[in-house]
């Protein structure tokens, strides 16, 4: 369970296929504090740490092919950076939201504004999924509020902390994105399809 609120970025390393599954070594400051069987969302997609060396701050993961075809994991690079959070404390404040890590569809990127004191994504996604103006979304592990609500498209502003301490700075138009939907949405659309079909 993760609340959304990215605590540092990490770089791509090395990246190593074997069969369908890939291996991503990455570095960061926090991979010293990292235990094996760790679950960290990495752009909102839970994975489990394998591999620790903290004398280099490098730090393995393994993506299964339900991952790698289900998010923009496949996209990225040897020097990509890469939103991190650890899962949330029980004991702590919800900063965010409930997000789960667990990727319902990858989103494009498909128009960038400059506000002049912020920034306006809008994303372009398939499928049957809602988003409500004001209500929560993330985006590459980032808790958001939805500004503009339309059929497969949505909007989100971007104040200046969040787009230069995640890897909102580094994203260009035409970009997939892993969208993960409110929780509470998506049990409420699978109730209203359920009582439709009864």
């Amino acid at each position: 369970m993760f609340t959304g609120i990215v605590e540092e970025m990490a770089r791509v390393v090395q990246i190593e296929k074997h069969q369908n599954n890939i291996t991503l070594t990455l570095t960061t400051a926090l991979a010293p504090s990292f235990n094996v069987d760790q679950s960290v969302s990495h752009n909102g997609c839970c994975l489990t740490v394998v591999h620790v060396n903290p004398s280099t701050s490098e730090y393995q993961v393994t993506a299964i092919h339900e991952t790698i075809v289900k998010t923009n994991l496949a996209d990225w690079k040897l020097g990509d950076l890469v939103n991190l959070e650890r899962s949330m404390q029980h004991n702590g404040r919800l900063d965010g939201h409930i997000v789960q890590g667990h990727v319902d569809t990858v989103g494009i990127c498909n128009a960038i504004e400059d506000q002049e004191g912020s920034w306006k994504f809008t994303f372009t996604y398939e499928g049957d999924q809602l988003t409500v103006e004001k209500g929560s979304i993330t985006v590459n592990g980032v808790s958001l509020t939805v500004v503009d609500a339309r059929p497969n498209q949505f909007s989100v502003c971007i104040i200046p902390y969040t787009y230069e301490h995640t890897t909102f700075h580094q994203l260009a138009l035409g970009d997939r994105v892993n969208l993960e939907f409110d929780i509470i949405g998506k049990y409420v659309q699978q109730y209203m399809k359920a009582y439709e079909n009864r």
